[in-house]
């Protein structure tokens, strides 16, 4: 199973988070491998032509880009290629400082492998920092 940090985010949480993330997979079933959509595709690269690449590794995305869950093609493109969703959603436009990214992130992390590891894809949650995780 990969979770991918989606190039809205600093490519290094995904290397930090790999690294916290090994110890753990020890005890699981299938192992979690955190990996950034910047160090694996590329800067730059279109949602359209990574969203099909990261289906065909049956992955996870954690983005802040609410809009890939409003703009309908980009929804549908997530479903039909049965990615799961985590979308971060800050409590104002201002969005998360760098270590508000972390805090969550740390606070979650738990839940989230729980969910990537045991939801039929695709799915899609909401974290927010005062409300946690949330079906969409």
């Amino acid at each position: 199973m990969i979770i991918f940090v989606d190039e809205n985010l600093p490519p290094h949480l995904a290397r930090g988070f790999d690294i916290l993330q090994k110890p753990e997979n020890i005890k699981l079933t299938g192992a979690i491998f955190v990996k950034s959509i910047v160090d694996e595709f590329g800067r730059g690269y279109l949602d359209e032509e990574w969203i099909p690449l990261a289906g065909e590794k049956e992955s996870c995305i954690l983005t802040q880009d609410y809009n890939l869950r409003r703009i309908r093609h980009q929804k549908e493109l997530c479903d039909k290629h049965q990615l799961g969703m985590f979308y971060l959603r800050p409590p104002s436009k201002k969005g998360f400082t760098y270590w508000e990214i972390i805090g969550i992130l740390h606070k979650y992390w738990p839940d989230i492998c729980k969910i990537a590891i045991s939801q039929k894809r695709p799915f899609a949650y909401e974290i927010r920092s005062r409300r946690g995780i949330s079906r969409l």
